[in-house]
């Protein structure tokens, strides 16, 4: 299914009251799941249009015969109206897939869920994301590795998604809200069900600064067998998904190769050879996935234009909060990630630096004459991203051999 396959509602013309019992009663029928309502959608070209179908119709688009007659008698209506209730009191929203602010991302995937129940910032939907998996029983190594990783990216503009669940999830989470960056978190149960328990505080500010969002309707229990299948919505929402620690056969791994099917990077950092929780991430990047040291070997492998979001985000940022903004780098990256040579302001300020020698901030200005501070800034923080800059404590710089 692509993007085009269902007409979308603009963001200015919400969904009516009809329309949203539709998608709700579509996700409440049993028996149908994401990529059959996938294939229906397309089929029909509109929510409404299946329901207005015959069941003869709706057999000719592959539907079973009793699950047919199901959804032609609007058996799950009622169970929609209630859900719709409940979305009220929780104030969550619903996005459908034929809404414009569901993720374009997602909506390419193999399945997509028919419907996000939402909590929070809806527009990180449509953010530089990227995923964040690991084990639910980390060594201090992983949640320092964690924590390092997701707070940089956070800082260098980047959306982090994870699944709150106990361990690495949790680790990212709460550094990317201690750097006062943006976090999704992709539920295994309904948006109103808080799992694990002890995470009830870090739900709450999610909610409030970040975003919570499942497939799984409201008040729906955590069963075990809903996980694997909201992980590739956490893989799906992401331009890539970094592992940090695992078994081989862990939920992460299973992650990772959902991202691999949706075409997504994989990520992973390398782990102590005698720890079985190092298994998983060493036998990923031994198959190809990119050894990641710090924040910027995953943001230099992430798709132009979202390496190109995430600069002009970052130039704006600059302006506003200064250079105390930018994550730290904890290690060289590749130099083989050229800036465009036709950008003559990042090659005056490249040709001014050295790779032995940290050059202070005010240097560079007053040697970059005929460049303002501003554009000095903005040059800094893209060549930064794309791994030919260093920054130093002191509003210092270094260029990255």
């Amino acid at each position: 299914m692509t993007a085009t396959s269902v007409t979308l509602t603009s963001l200015n013309n919400p969904l009516s009251n009809e329309e949203e019992l539709c998608w709700l009663a579509l996700r409440m029928m049993p028996g149908l799941g994401a990529r059959r309502s996938s294939v229906l959608l397309e089929r029909f070209r509109g929510i409404r249009a299946i329901f207005h179908a015959t069941p003869a119709e709706l057999e000719d688009a592959g539907v079973p015969g009793a699950l047919a007659r199901s959804i032609a008698s609007g058996c799950s209506f009622e169970d929609a109206a209630a859900q719709q209730q409940l979305i009220r009191d929780a104030g969550a929203q619903l996005i459908p897939l034929g809404d414009a602010r569901y993720p374009d991302l997602l909506r390419r995937v193999f399945d997509p869920p028919p419907v996000l129940f939402c909590r929070g910032r809806i527009e990180l939907l449509s953010a530089v994301n990227i995923g964040v998996v690991g084990t639910r029983h980390p060594t201090p190594y992983g949640v320092a590795a964690a924590e390092r990783l997701a707070g940089d990216l956070a800082r260098a503009g980047v959306t982090i998604v994870s699944g709150m669940a106990r361990g690495i999830d949790t680790a990212a989470h709460r550094a990317t809200l201690a750097a006062e960056g943006a976090t999704i978190a992709v539920l295994g149960c309904g948006v109103d069900i808080v799992y694990p328990s002890e995470n009830r505080k870090l739900a709450a500010e999610i909610a409030a600064k970040g975003l919570i969002i499942s497939e799984f309707p409201m008040g729906a229990t955590a069963f075990p067998q809903n996980f694997p299948i909201r992980n590739r919505i956490i893989s799906g929402l992401s331009s890539g998904l970094l592992v940090v620690e695992g078994a081989q056969y862990s939920g992460s791994a299973i992650t990772a190769r959902l991202a691999l099917d949706q075409g997504r990077e994989v990520f992973a950092v390398p782990g102590n050879i005698t720890s079985k929780m190092s298994w998983g991430p060493n036998l990923l990047i031994k198959q190809g996935a990119k050894l990641i040291q710090d924040w910027n070997d995953v943001v230099t492998e992430l798709p132009l234009e979202a390496r190109q979001r995430l600069i002009e985000a970052g130039r704006e940022r600059i302006m506003n909060q200064g250079l105390g903004a930018l994550p730290a780098t904890f290690g060289t990256s590749p130099a083989s990630h050229v800036a465009d040579p036709s950008q003559k302001i990042n090659r005056a300020v490249l040709q001014q630096l050295k790779v032995d020698a940290a050059v202070h901030l005010d240097a560079l200005v007053e040697a970059c004459e005929e460049v303002s501070p501003s554009e000095i800034i903005a040059a800094l923080f893209e060549m930064e991203i794309q791994g030919l800059v260093k920054q130093l404590p002191g509003r210092s710089f270094i260029k990255v051999w």
